[in-house]
């Protein structure tokens, strides 16, 4: 891996959620526009689906640490995420 793809992996696990959807975003747009070069297409759309699995991984992180809170009569606790 080259240290500008170490970079951008680098700064994508670093990204939020949010920020990676609107990053996401502004590449559909861009994509969709018709104005980028076959090149520039084709690394938009790898850096796209860099950032829909970043957002996934993110949303299935709180999925999980949302699936832990439970309800009872004693309150609101944690339990064990469940995997698989």
């Amino acid at each position: 891996m080259s240290g500008a793809a170490d970079a951008s992996q680098t700064n994508l696990a670093e990204l939020s959620f949010e920020a990676a959807l609107d990053e996401l975003e502004n590449l559909v747009a861009k994509l969709e526009s018709g104005q980028a070069s076959l090149e520039e297409s084709i690394s938009l759309y790898e850096r796209g689906a860099l950032l829909k699995a970043h957002c996934e991984d993110r949303l299935k992180r709180a999925q999980m640490r949302v699936d832990q809170i439970v309800e009872s009569p004693q309150g609101v606790g944690l339990e064990p995420a469940r995997l698989g």
